[in-house]
């Protein structure tokens, strides 16, 4: 599938996310956590997907319902309130330039059977170049990879530093929960 996208939507938002859209199933529904001004939700939504976004800024929210209506949107504190989405499961979960240890293994379990799960965001390095410089903040090498070593099917995996959109060092994962057809249930 090739991303067919105005150019202000295809310079804001993540590439490793466009790259690996076209593995949650078309039309799916899709979490965009921690979602910020919904440049990834805003881009789901016109590619056809049933987007959920959440936040803790109402006013962001209320930005991404304005711009796109059929975006469902949840104003939730994810790191001091309860889970929102316990019993839910989503095709795809995407989470850019956030980490909240605690949630990953609620993210694992509300991803549904063939699933994807796209995320990307900062590591130990990156406070050589700003923020976010605080390590509760910053992946350790690999981390990403151990959370889902278990659980999950790798699809793809970098670390490191990167020069655009500007300098930084990130972590990326995207991995999926595939059921192998050939194996008994």
């Amino acid at each position: 599938m090739i991303l067919d996208m105005t150019p202000h939507m295809h310079e804001k938002t993540s590439l490793w996310v466009q790259r690996f859209l076209p593995l949650i199933t078309a039309g799916g529904s899709v979490l965009d956590l921690a979602c910020g001004q919904g440049r990834h939700s805003l881009l789901l939504a016109e590619l056809g997907y049933r987007v959920e976004a959440v936040d803790r800024d109402a006013e962001a929210l209320a930005g991404i319902t304005a711009q796109a209506p059929g975006i469902v949107t949840r104003l939730a504190d994810l790191e001091g309130g309860s889970w929102p989405y316990q019993g839910r499961a989503f095709d795809g979960i995407i989470v850019t330039n956030y980490l909240f240890r605690p949630l990953l293994p609620m993210l694992l379990d509300a991803l549904d059977v063939n699933g994807v799960l796209i995320y990307e965001t900062f590591m130990v390095g990156n406070e050589r170049f700003g923020k976010p410089a605080n390590p509760a903040f910053l992946l350790r090498p690999g981390e990403l990879l151990d959370v889902v070593r278990s659980r999950l099917t790798l699809v793809a995996f970098e670390q490191g530093e990167v020069a655009a959109p500007r300098p930084a060092v990130v972590q990326r994962l995207c991995a999926t929960r595939r059921i192998d057809p050939l194996l008994p249930a």
